[in-house]
């Protein structure tokens, strides 16, 4: 019987063994603090994550981090960056997906690599076989030390902007482009078509998008006509007359406008017409309508 128990007791005995060295590890900080950084470029959300090494006096480029070798462009884990669309890398195509962000350091132009192999420990594993895309970027010198590794964005507008990497005595840009435009119309084509009989707001929104981004003037005219037809307001009257002098009809858009600043008087509460009304002085003496 005791020579039947033995390899059970053994057994027992490996499992408590276990579960007494996973209860004795320890959460520590790491020297590399773990960081991220999000943006919403136009429609598109990008986020980077990384660990923060320190120069803590050290020679960084040439140095700690060789010339000509793969870099994680961080500490411990690769340097992660998502797109939630697909975007331009300096004008390069790169579609939408986590990747790992690892660099190559020169004394002149540097490398920087979108690898599919997103979760991974440093450069260590690092196979060029799952780049998705290589850039060439220039560094540019920091006017004064930068000590511990920061990402951010810069220049941010409305369908691009700049990530910057800035470490010792370097940043290192990179330009993130997005497609908003086509994304934004794709978004109103699809609101639009969903929209209830009683909505005349989502037709409006989406004629005064394509107006304000000079887009799509045959949509705009179609979704602007829907919304009037729901409903007749001072909003959309005067966003139509405006389509109307972009598109050279000039004395519609006249009439157009004098219509939508009745009705908006007339409302209760009153609308703003102020803009209107100026747009309508224009229009009669000449001034170029589509301006405004």
């Amino acid at each position: 019987m005791m020579k039947k128990m033995f390899p059970i007791f053994l057994m027992l005995l490996a499992l408590v063994c276990v579960s007494h060295v996973a209860q004795a590890q320890v959460d520590l900080p790491m020297a590399s603090q773990r960081a991220s950084v999000e943006q919403r470029i136009g429609l598109t959300d990008v986020k980077i994550t990384y660990h923060r090494p320190q120069v803590k006096g050290r020679v960084i480029y040439g140095g700690l981090e060789p010339y000509g070798k793969v870099w994680r462009t961080g500490a411990n884990n690769a340097t992660v960056i998502s797109f939630t669309d697909d975007v331009r890398i300096n004008g390069q195509p790169l579609p939408a997906g986590n990747y790992s962000l690892h660099t190559i350091p020169t004394q002149g132009e540097w490398t920087v690599i979108f690898n599919k192999t997103a979760d991974q420990w440093g450069s260590y594993q690092y196979d060029e076989k799952q780049d998705a895309l290589r850039v060439k970027v220039q560094p540019v010198a920091l006017t004064s030390p930068q000590e511990i590794l920061t990402f951010n964005f810069a220049d941010v507008k409305s369908d691009k902007a700049v990530v910057e990497m800035a470490w010792s005595t370097l940043r290192v840009p990179f330009t993130i482009e997005t497609e908003v435009t086509q994304k934004a119309l794709r978004n109103s084509r699809d609101a639009v078509s969903k929209a209830k009989p009683d909505d005349w707001r989502t037709p409006f929104q989406a004629a005064n998008y394509a107006y304000q981004s000079n887009v799509a003037p045959d949509e705009a005219m179609t979704w602007i006509d829907k919304s009037i037809a729901v409903k007749e307001s001072h909003p959309n009257l005067a966003l139509k007359a405006r389509l109307l002098a972009r598109a050279g009809r000039k004395a519609e858009a006249i009439t157009l406008a004098e219509k939508a600043i009745k009705l908006g008087k007339a409302a209760q509460p009153a609308a703003d017409t102020a803009a209107t009304e100026k747009f309508l002085v224009e229009l009669r003496g000449g001034a170029t309508a589509a301006k405004n």
